[in-house]
């Protein structure tokens, strides 16, 4: 019995340190290099044939895209010569899996047989007394069928005229940048921004991609690249605050945590804070 409670007890108390975590936020900004316009959702590049948007903002930062196309021909993505390129290490666009979706049904049935015969004796009275005894069976089957798609991922992606299809694959950063200047547990009076200029810049990121306009058009590359120009770490009252929604002028009556800086050219890590000796 006392091994029984103590082990409720230490997971009760696992449970409540597990609750009591507390959170911090590492926040990046980052700047686009050359023909991007910005605007309060998103990052926009754009040439005669296309709108490229970006909105980075998630945990680990969302290099995915929304690609636009402007013309009146179907437009023709080369995933295959695409790539994500992260501090000079290329990542593909067009990794030849195969997909495989599944489905199945089942059903069930059942049967039952009955038979009864009538019983003369004498009861507890001693009184003659007719009874009816009945027995039955039953039955039952199951039955299921299903089958399974399998599919090649495509390397070409079509994008039909003055329609837009979103591509992503890849998070931009999930490891934390440690630095001398930042306080990896910062209480609010310790915040402190660390800025870069791209030549030193611990993050250059940026998306090849190749296109064509029509079939047999010649290959259009260009190249979006980013740097990171400044790394804050917040704890979590900072960054976060509890406020109730509001739509067509009504207003919840419960509270959810919503970013209270939240930008395009922006994404974070969130951490917990672990018991070690090191403060930055």
């Amino acid at each position: 019995m006392k091994t029984i409670t103590k082990t409720i007890a230490f997971a009760f108390f696992a449970l409540l340190l597990t609750s009591c975590t507390t959170t911090y936020y590492q926040v990046y900004k980052a700047k686009p290099i050359d023909n991007f316009t910005t605007t309060d959702s998103n990052l926009v590049y754009e040439d005669d044939n296309c709108k490229v948007s970006y909105n980075l903002w998630g945990d680990g930062g969302d290099v995915g895209f929304e690609f636009y196309n402007k013309t009146n021909e179907e437009i023709f993505v080369n995933l295959e010569e695409s790539f994500f390129i992260v501090n000079g290490v290329a990542h593909d666009y067009y990794k030849k899996r195969i997909f495989t979706k599944s489905a199945s049904s089942g059903a069930t049935s059942s049967k039952s047989i009955s038979t009864s015969k009538s019983v003369t004796g004498i009861n507890y009275l001693n009184l003659i007394q007719n009874n009816i005894i009945e027995a039955s069976a039953s039955t039952g089957q199951v039955s299921s069928s299903g089958y399974s798609t399998a599919y090649y991922e495509q390397n070409v992606l079509h994008i039909p005229a003055k329609t837009s299809k979103f591509i992503s694959e890849y998070s931009i950063n999930e490891r934390l940048y440690r630095d001398c200047d930042l306080f990896k547990y910062p209480t609010k009076s310790q915040i402190k921004t660390k800025s870069f200029s791209k030549v030193d810049s611990p993050i250059v990121f940026s998306n090849r991609i190749s296109y064509t306009v029509g079939r047999s058009a010649e290959p259009i590359k260009f190249v979006n690249e980013f740097y990171v120009t400044e790394v804050t770490n917040y704890p979590e009252g900072e960054i976060i605050e509890s406020k109730g929604s509001e739509y067509c002028g009504e207003k919840s009556v419960t509270k959810r945590k919503y970013f209270k800086d939240v930008s395009p050219d922006k994404f974070y890590i969130r951490y917990p804070k672990v018991n070690e000796k090191f403060k930055h």
